[in-house]
Parts: structure tokens; C-alpha cells; sequence
């Protein structure tokens, strides 16, 4: 055995090689092992791009041409699909299209997986639990003498099966509500429709055990273990989990190296043929048959999207017809079938209404933003109409997105106004925050009809919303001052400001600086707390939009039964709260009635006495058990605070007369308020960046509003900041207000300095690299002068300035990382000039300063000294940069693979003459005690 003490894997192993290993390994064993490391890279690569190739090719490009064909509509083109997958014309363009076709079948089979999670969660809809509508197997959960109530969410629920039985040995427990919404019998699917007596069948589902359909019936109330159940071929057809063990990703897209892969890719080439087929072709033809015989066809045929339109109109037929299916199965006793129609028809239903809620709504929002906001930039609807003509898809997806946003800041500042007003106010708008709220659940439980009624009053609020934000405003704006409109939205060519450098400006400095400026929430906040109170000053309705902390209920007596009150309606917010446009649907209630002896009445939160047991039964529940058990009383009340149901966010408070001549006074200081701000908006920060450009560029040269609206508003925010720190200060006292100012000075030379260093000279000596090594030399011929403009390179080099600090942060651990995370650690108030300037400005100005100058001196100084022809001088000069930079890549790239070519040959002779790894303390004391053992030496460790 040799160690070999050069040749150490690191500090702790020293290598022991084989006696007979030769100093210098022979070049035949070299180059044996040089091509086996090659044979092996090249299998590698053959694989993986065998693997791209099926998964990025092949399978989109079958998935597009199947499509194309099966659309298509001619047998021939079906004949000829064999030969169009091997076509290599517009393959590219078919690959990309194919990767579209794929991605909308696998989210259509999330989708289905994901509802029927939902589905099993939360149970269906009512109507499908029930299993004979005409009262045999459950008992009806309105009761037998109750009648179909509206769809109200009012204090008064439901009443539950085992009380509506009528047992009179049954005790009072406490209504419980269901934890999802109740849903009253569907206006598609009648469960109520009377079909007859069936005495075998009742009596099968009496005795479950006698029949083979019995065990379904008893199961009736089950609804998730029906579904979860094998043998029924509904949900689980197969073992899934005997078909998915052991399979990984890398298995399953044939990373592991094994070529089983190829049959999971014919597999998806099926489910996407069998995915195309089922949820596009079928939808698709019986949309148009449909259209076609009932003479519709000629109203889609404008559209640019017109076979998404039939494919609509091809699920309401499929969803219709479901329905009718349903029905025929529910009066031929066919319970099984009658359950998967529905269930077909809930995934229908729920599709559709995700089309309306994500699609159909921004869209609408963003065209009717367009609309009104026509007047603010000189345009007519026909200049709308010919750009959608032009580019149909990118007009939809840019109204989509207008839309979104709008509906986005929309909900965004509702939840800001939740956080100050008394819950209660926003009764008729979705509460987002709250823990309970599934909307998937609501489409899946809550009849069709209600959600058109919530889609058309949520289109008629926001519309309302959008044309007092925008289209009054810019009428005034224009009527007022007709010459501030309309806003530009094209860059004037012969404009000295560069478009790039404005667009990297806005990008990289206004808007992140606007972002995160996380005290504007709180001016906001301030700002509508402070208009409540004025209005609740101007109208006396503190108490409504605050609440009244001397309003509250009275303590409740469950011991003895309480005593007649007056009856008071409840509110209406309370009566349906979470409700209206986007919300729950609101049922129009009675406004309490107006009390003459005093001015103002107090609304209490549980009215009356039959109420307060509805709504609170938790006390009932210990009142009535308090003699036998009041445990069992106690765990009631845990359960209905658990599956509470109804108005719980909900405050009591004082009404004063004539309120809803206040309210309707508020109403209109909300859209006198909104008017004002929304004309604050279109004006001030459009006025003020128009005065910072006037200062920067030549007069009557118009720049896009964007950027001056964007410069506008951080003008006006710091200004804003500014104010209200100065405010602030003279609350102190001039002393502290003087020490203030002296130490904001300070700070701000100090980080004036900072930001010039980081923000000004480094990016403009980067962003000038990046223009002599590349963009010169590509855009600039030899025998042209290049003109450089210092505003472009600084907007470039800030760009690219901001992405190597993101790779440097992301990076290993060096001096460049250590530096920057210091500066970000102790920010512009904590900064440190000297540490700031030696450690992380200066190595990298040097750094830059070299790459600069070093080529300019060889090309200008040296090489005049050695080239007499000008033509090849000026040659030399242009194009010295990208030289050098080929240069330095090129030893770069040859020393790395020399690095490399020194581990492939250690590792041959590790694999040939490599006998094991000694374990060595190198930390040994420099004279060990007389007495000390010695350790005995580690043994040889063979290579595994």
C-alpha cells in the first residue's frame, strides 16, 4: 500500500492507492476511460432528448393535428391523420398550439379530480341527496308540513329532520346549522315531483339487508361514503392505488433512465384524444346542431371566437338535457343513474359558472372601463371596433386584465373599509376574509337561478361604480378643461426622451418605490375613517357605521322563560347578511318600524325571544339540560358555535329618525366623494409630472401620461410624507423638531450619497459596457460614427444592474454577497459611507474602470503604434470589446474543461487502482503528554 499524500480528497482522507499503481497512468487506459465517459454522456443525452422529444413534441403536435382534424369535419382528413403526424409543415406553430391543448386537458382533468374532492368534503346538493322525492327512504329536511320557503338566510332556520318528525319524546336540543349553505329545492331538478307509492321499495329500504339495492337507499343520507364506495364504478372504476405504487415523476416523464416512459406517453395521447373528444368535440356539434335548428347561427357568425361561443351553448344543451335525464331516471325508480346524471350535471354547472365568475365578469368590467373611459384619450367606438377586428384575442385578453385589476382593487379596498366601518354596513357585499367562505361549495349547492341573479347585480354595482369613477369624470375634465385632454398614449418620435430608458425608469424606480410605500394603506385607512366620521357628524349615524358600545343585548335569563317585548324587526343586514350582488341572495325585509316617543331606537341583536333561541341555541341547550345534564348541554353549545350559521358579523345600534332619508343622504356624499377623488386623481398626478417633464425636455414635446402620471404620484407621495413628518415633529416641540430636521439632514446626505454611488455611477458604468461590447457592435455598422446617449446606458445598466444583484444574492458565499447583504441589513437610515465605499463601491468600480479602459488604451494607444492601415485601425478600435470579451470566455471555458479533464482522469485512476480512504486528525497538539496513549491508526476504508 502507497499513501498518496498529493492526492487527498480533502482535510480529513488521505487516499491509499495500490503498490503497483504507475507514477503516470498509460494513454491507451486514458483514452479507454475518456470514451467510456463519453459513450456514457452520449447514452445520457440520447435519452433525455428522447425524452423531450416525446413529452415537448410529440405529444402536443398529436394532441394539436387531432384536434385539427377532428374539427376539421371531413373523412378524409380523418384517413389522411396517419400521414399529417409525420408532416413537418408548421410544426413549430402545431407544437405550440398542441402545448395549449394539453395544458386545457390536464387543468379540465384537475378540475374534475378537485371537484370531487369538493363534492365528497361537502356533500352535494340537496336535491340529489334525497333519494325518493316522494317521501320514501329519508324524510324531507324542510319538514312534512312545512312549505318551500324563499332562499333566505334570515334568523329564522331551518328546521332540522329529527325535529320536523314530530317526536314528542325527542328533547329541545339546540338547532344546528349545516355547516354549508342550505339549498332549497333547484328550479332544474324538482326532487318534490310526486311519483306514487312504492311499497316493495320502501320496504327494501326498511330492511336494507333483504336486497341488493338496499344498502343505496339506506345510504341515501351518506353522501360521501356512496361515493367513496369501489364497487359501484362511479368514482373508482380501478384500484388506484395498486396503478400508481411505486411511480415517481421521475418514472412517470422517464428521467430515471428506463424507456417505460413511452408507454405513459401513449397513454396521454389517449386521455388528451379521449379529453378532446368528450369536452370539446361533443359540446361543440351538439352547440351547433342546435344552433343551426333552432336559425341562430347567423349571431355567432361575426365573432372572431365563435366556436367558443357554440362550445358554451353546447354545455347549456348538455346541461339541460342532464336535467331532463335526471328527472326521467328519478320517475323510473333508477336511483343510480338518476345520481350520476345529477352528478354530471353539477360538473357541468359548476364549469359554466367558473366561465361566468373568472371569465365572462373582468371581461365585461374591463370593455365597460373602455367605454367610459373613451372621452380621456380622444377615441370613438369605432377605433375600438377596428382594433378588436385587427387583433381580436389581444383586445379580449387586455380587457380581461383591465377588468381583473379594477375587480381586484375593487375587493381590496371593500376589505379596507370592512377593517373601519361596523360589521353590518357592507351586508350586500362578499366578505372575502372570512374563513368559511367556499365559493365553490355556493356553486355546487346553490341553484343556477341565484347566481344569474348575483352575476346581473354585481355587473350593475360595478358598472354603476365605473361610470361615476370614470365617465363623469372625464366629462368634467373635459367640459372644465378642455385643453388638459386628451391623455397621450403614443411616444412622439421626435422626442429626445428615450421610450426605453422611460420604461425601465417607471419599472426599476417609481412603481417599486411607489409599492413599497406601505404607509399609503394607512393614510387610506385614516383618510376613510376620518370621511365616516363627518358623515356620521352631517347625519347622525355614528352609531350605524361605528356602532354603539351602550347598545348591546341584555343578559339572557335561560332559567326562566323570558318575558314579552315589543316586536322589532331585525335589520335587513341581519336578516341576509353575506348576501346581495356578490354575495348570498337578499330577500327584501321589513325596516323596523319607526317608535314616536323617542328619537332614536335601539336595534338589539337578538329581537325577540323565538330569535333569540334560533340564533344563539347554545343557552337554550344549558337551560334545558341544566336539571339533568348539563354536560351534554355544554357540548351542544361547543357544537353550535362550531357549525354557527347566519348573520354573525353583526353589531346592534341606536336608529335615529327619518333613516332612510339618511341613508339616502349618505349614498349621495359616497358618489359625490367618489366624483371628487376620482377627479383628484385624473388630475394631480397627470399635472404635477407634467410640470417635473417641462423642466427635463423641450416645450410642446408630449410625453406618455403613464410615465408622467407614475412621476406625478411619487412627487405627490413624498410631498404627502413629508407633511405629515413635519406635522408630526411640531408636536414635540421646535427643540425636537430642530433635532429632527438635523438628523433627517444627515441621514439624507448620507444616503444622497449612497444612492448616487449605487443607483447613479455603477449602472451608467455597466449599462456603457453592455453598450460597447454588444450593442454597438450589432447595431452600428464599421463605417458608421456610434453616438452613445448616457440615459439609455444608465436605464440598461440599472436593469441589468438589479438582475446580477438578484444572481449575486441567489449565489455561493464571496465578498460581492457579504457586501450587499450588509447594505441591505442596515439600509439608507443605518448606512455606513466608509464600509459602504471600500468594500462593495470600489472593487466594483475598479472592476468596470478596467473593462473600460484597459481595450480603449490597447485599441487607441497601442495599437496606433503598430497598424499604419486607418481602416484596419478603426477596425481594431470598434470591435476590441467583443473581442476581448470572446477572449476571456474562450481561456475561461479551456481552463474549465482542463479542471474537468483533471477529475476525469483522478477519477480513472481512482477506479483502477484506488484500495480505500484513511481517516487523518490533522489537528494534532504540537508536543502530546508523556502519559497519553496513542490512538490507534484508522483502518482502510474500501471504496464502495
Amino acid at each position: 500500500m502507497m499513501p498518496m499524500d498529493d492526492d487527498m480528497e480533502d482535510d480529513n482522507q488521505y487516499q491509499v492507492y495500490s503498490p503497483d499503481m504507475p507514477k503516470r497512468l498509460p494513454l491507451s487506459m486514458v483514452l479507454s476511460g475518456f470514451v467510456g465517459t463519453v459513450a456514457k454522456a452520449l447514452r445520457f443525452w440520447l435519452h433525455y432528448t428522447l425524452v423531450a422529444l416525446a413529452w415537448l413534441g410529440v405529444v402536443p403536435l398529436t394532441a394539436c393535428r387531432i384536434y385539427r382534424t377532428l374539427f376539421t369535419g371531413s373523412v378524409s382528413s380523418i384517413l389522411s391523420l396517419p400521414i399529417s403526424m409525420f408532416s413537418t409543415e408548421n410544426i413549430t406553430w402545431d407544437i405550440l398550439k398542441g402545448c395549449v391543448v394539453v395544458s386545457l386537458t390536464l387543468m379540465a382533468f384537475i378540475g374534475l379530480v378537485w371537484l370531487r374532492e369538493q363534492i365528497l368534503h361537502g356533500g352535494g346538493p340537496e336535491w340529489l341527496e334525497i333519494d325518493f322525492p316522494d317521501g320514501v327512504g329519508l324524510p324531507d329536511p324542510l319538514g312534512p308540513d312545512e312549505a318551500e320557503p324563499d332562499f333566505d338566510l334570515g334568523p329564522e332556520p331551518a328546521v332540522p329532520p329529527v325535529a320536523a318528525a314530530g317526536d314528542a319524546h325527542q328533547p329541545d336540543l339546540p338547532v344546528v346549522a349545516h355547516p354549508m349553505p342550505v339549498e332549497p329545492a333547484a328550479p332544474e331538478i324538482d326532487p318534490n315531483m310526486h311519483v306514487g307509492p312504492l311499497p316493495p321499495l320502501a320496504a327494501e329500504a326498511v330492511a336494507p339487508d333483504e336486497g341488493g339495492d338496499a344498502g343505496d337507499a339506506g345510504d341515501a343520507g351518506d353522501p360521501a361514503g356512496d361515493i367513496q364506495l369501489g364497487e359501484d364504478g362511479l368514482w373508482n372504476p380501478m384500484e388506484w392505488d395498486r396503478a400508481v405504487e411505486e411511480l415517481t415523476w421521475e418514472r412517470l416523464l422517464g428521467l430515471d433512465g428506463s424507456l417505460v416512459f413511452l408507454e405513459h406517453v401513449f397513454w396521454v395521447v389517449s386521455l388528451n384524444t379521449l379529453f378532446i373528444l368528450v369536452f370539446a368535440f361533443c359540446p361543440y356539434h351538439i352547440g351547433h346542431f342546435t344552433l343551426m335548428g333552432f336559425k341562430l347561427k347567423k349571431f355567432t357568425s361575426g365573432a372572431h371566437f365563435e366556436g367558443m361561443l357554440i362550445t358554451l351553448c353546447g354545455y347549456c344543451v348538455i346541461g339541460l338535457s342532464l336535467v331532463g335525464l335526471h328527472l326521467a331516471a328519478s320517475i323510473m325508480r333508477f336511483r343510480r343513474l338518476a345520481r350520476i346524471m345529477g352528478l354530471c350535471y353539477v360538473v357541468v354547472k359548476v364549469a359554466l359558472l367558473i366561465v361566468i365568475e373568472i371569465l365572462t365578469f373582468p371581461m365585461i368590467c374591463g370593455y365597460w372601463l373602455d367605454i367610459c373611459s373613451l372621452a380621456l384619450f380622444d377615441a370613438t367606438l369605432k377605433d375600438r371596433q377596428n382594433s378588436y377586428h385587427q387583433s381580436p384575442m389581444t383586445s379580449i385578453f387586455i380587457h380581461w386584465m383591465a377588468g381583473s385589476v379594477f375587480v381586484f382593487y375593487f375587493a381590496s379596498f371593500v376589505i379596507l373599509i370592512r377593517e373601519v366601518v361596523r360589521p353590518g354596513v357592507l351586508w350586500f357585499l362578499r366578505n372575502l376574509n372570512d374563513p368559511d367562505f367556499n365559493p365553490i361549495q355556493e356553486m355546487i349547492h346553490l341553484p343556477i337561478l341565484c347566481h344569474l341573479r348575483r352575476f346581473c347585480l354585481s355587473v350593475s354595482i360595478f358598472g354603476m361604480f365605473i361610470l361615476v369613477m370614470l365617465y363623469l369624470p372625464s366629462r368634467i375634465i373635459k367640459n372644465i378643461f378642455p385643453k388638459f385632454l386628451p391623455y397621450q398614449t403614443a411616444q412622439v418620435t421626435e422626442s429626445q426622451i428615450d421610450e426605453l430608458a422611460m420604461e425601465l425608469f417607471l419599472l426599476l424606480v417609481i412603481l417599486p418605490a411607489i409599492q413599497d410605500q406601505y404607509h399609503m394603506q394607512g393614510w387610506l385607512k385614516a383618510s376613510i375613517k376620518a370621511w365616516c366620521d363627518t358623515m356620521s357628524w352631517i347625519f347622525n349615524l355614528r352609531s350605524y357605521l361605528f356602532g354603539d358600545p351602550e347598545a348591546e343585548p341584555a343578559p339572557e335569563q335561560p332559567q326562566h322563560p323570558p318575558q314579552p317585548q315589543p316586536e322589532v324587526e331585525p335589520e335587513p343586514a341581519a336578516a341576509a347578511a353575506e348576501d346581495g350582488p356578490i354575495g348570498r341572495p337578499v330577500e327584501e325585509a321589513d325596516e323596523p318600524e319607526e317608535v314616536d316617543e323617542a328619537d332614536e331606537v335601539e336595534v338589539p341583536l337578538v329581537p325577540d325571544p323565538e330569535a333569540a333561541v334560533n340564533e344563539d341555541p347554545a343557552p337554550a341547550a344549558m337551560a334545558h339540560n341544566n336539571d339533568n345534564n348539563p354536560v351534554e348541554g355544554l357540548g351542544h353549545a361547543h357544537q353550535a358555535l362550531l357549525q354557527r350559521q347566519g348573520p354573525s358579523e353583526f353589531q346592534p345600534y341606536l336608529k335615529p329618525s327619518k333613516f332612510p332619508l339618511r341613508i339616502a343622504g349618505l349614498i349621495v356624499m359616497i358618489i359625490l366623494s367618489l366624483l371628487v377623488f376620482s377627479l383628484a386623481c385624473m388630475l394631480m398626478p397627470v399635472w404635477v409630472g407634467r410640470q417635473v417633464f417641462s423642466i427635463l425636455i423641450a416645450e410642446n414635446q408630449k410625453v406618455y401620461e403613464l410615465y408622467t402620471a407614475a412621476s406625478g404620484l411619487y412627487v405627490c407621495l413624498v410631498l404627502i410624507k413629508g407633511i405629515t413628518l413635519v406635522l408630526s415633529w411640531t408636536q414635540q416641540g421646535w427643540e425636537q423638531m430642530s433635532k429632527k430636521i438635523t438628523q433627517c439632514v444627515g441621514v439624507g446626505a448620507r444616503a444622497a450619497v449612497a444612492l448616487v454611488l449605487l443607483v447613479g455611477v455603477i449602472p451608467l458604468m455597466f449599462g456603457f459596457l453592455l453598450d460597447v461590447v454588444v450593442l454597438i457592435p450589432l447595431r452600428v455598422p464599421v463605417v458608421q460614427s456610434p453616438i452613445y446617449f448616457l440615459w439609455q446606458d444608465w436605464a440598461l445598466g440599472a436593469m441589468y444592474t438589479k438582475i446580477s444583484e438578484v444572481l449575486v444574492s441567489m449565489g455561493p458565499d464571496w465578498w460581492l454577497k457579504a457586501a450587499i447583504e450588509r447594505f441591505y441589513n442596515d439600509g439608507l437610515r443605518g448606512v455606513n459611507l466608509s464600509f459602504l465605499i471600500s468594500s462593495l463601491v470600489m472593487p466594483v468600480c475598479a472592476t468596470l474602470g478596467l473593462a473600460l479602459a484597459v481595450p480603449y488604451v490597447v485599441a487607441h494607444s497601442l495599437a496606433p503604434l503598430i497598424l499604419s492601415d486607418e481602416a484596419i485601425l478603426i477596425s481594431t478600435q470598434r470591435r476590441i470589446y467583443p473581442v476581448l470579451l470572446i477572449l476571456i470566455l474562450v481561456v475561461g471555458l479551456t481552463l474549465m474543461q482542463l479542471k474537468q479533464c483533471r477529475k476525469l482522469y483522478e477519477h480513472i485512476k481512482n477506479d483502477r487502482y484506488l484500495v480505500g480512504r484513511r481517516l487523518v486528525n490533522h489537528n494534532h497538539p504540537t508536543a502530546p503528554p508523556p502519559n497519553a496513549e496513542v490512538p490507534p491508526v484508522a483502518p482502510v476504508v474500501p471504496p464502495i
